[in-house]
This record gives structure tokens, C-alpha cells and sequence, in this order.
């Protein structure tokens, strides 16, 4: 489990991610409200060199942001509105998959059969302050050997 004291460090952390990711890659994002699920994929937009601000996409469900530097586009979907897996399945996400890192928020239930390989990240907030703490589960031969955690933890954040 990571520990990201603040906003700060959990926009590092997606950052620090980025460095990992390519076009295929699925990233299946879980936790409450204000958990910091756009938060941390604001830092990967920016890690990816992305173009346009990454905001919540709730009320339009998928935002398409092409790479500035020659690398993959972020496809940011969040499935809260959506009643299942045919909804999900309409917004065709596994046409884009191949060329792009597919973020999903709100996915855990929906999302996990677009790609055998992909990272689960659960984020937790604490009620009292801006600290939240982040569980990543790699699913996949794509993630063998690669120990997400340790490389997303910075100075700021720290593992428990």
C-alpha cells in the first residue's frame, strides 16, 4: 500500500506511472468520491505529454486527449452513469485500446474484460485530511516482474 500525504503526491504518482505505460495499456481506477480517481490521472496526462486539461469525466463519460510528444493518447472513461457492461461495451473503449492508455474510472465490476493485462488501482481518502492511500494490483504476463508500487513511490509518498 502507498501512502500519498496530499494531491500533490498522488498527481506524482500518476506521473511516475506514465513513465511506465505504453498504447495498449488499461488502467482500471476504484475508489469514493473524492479519492482522488481524476487527481492521479491528471498526473498521468501530464507524465504522457498529453494535450488538454484532465478533468472528471462524468457527465460526457469519455474524454480523448492526443499525445504533444509522439506517445500514446489517454482515453479517460468513467463508468458511474453507465448500468453495466453493455453501456460500457457501447462506448466501444476496446477500438481505441490498442493505441492509446485507456484510463477507466469507477471500472472495478465493468472494465476488467477489455484487456487481460492492465492495473487495478484502488484509491482511499482520509476523511480528516487531503492523505490517501493507493493499492495496485497488476493483472497480466504484460506486469510480471514489475513492481508498480516501489516505482511509484517518491519521497513524498511511502509504502506501509
Amino acid at each position: 500500500m502507498l501512502v500519498l500525504p496530499d494531491a500533490d503526491a498522488t498527481i506524482d504518482a500518476g506521473r511516475r506511472l506514465a513513465g511506465l505505460l505504453r498504447a495498449g495499456d488499461l488502467v482500471v481506477l476504484s475508489g469514493g468520491l473524492g479519492a482522488g480517481k481524476t487527481t492521479f490521472t491528471r498526473g498521468l496526462g501530464d507524465g504522457l505529454g498529453v494535450r488538454g486539461s484532465v478533468t472528471s469525466p462524468t457527465f460526457v463519460i469519455a474524454r480523448i486527449h492526443p499525445s504533444l510528444v509522439g506517445g500514446p493518447e489517454l482515453v479517460h472513461a468513467d463508468a458511474y452513469r453507465l448500468g453495466g457492461i453493455a453501456e460500457l461495451d457501447d462506448l466501444d473503449l476496446d477500438a481505441d485500446l490498442d493505441d492509446a492508455v485507456t484510463v477507466v474510472e469507477w471500472g472495478a465490476g465493468l472494465a476488467e474484460g477489455l484487456a487481460e493485462d492492465r492495473l487495478e488501482i484502488t484509491l482511499v481518502a482520509d476523511p480528516v485530511t487531503e492523505s490517501r492511500t493507493m493499492e495496485v494490483q497488476a493483472v497480466g504476463p504484460r506486469w510480471d516482474g514489475i513492481a508498480i508500487a516501489a516505482l511509484l513511490a517518491s519521497d513524498e509518498g511511502s509504502r506501509e
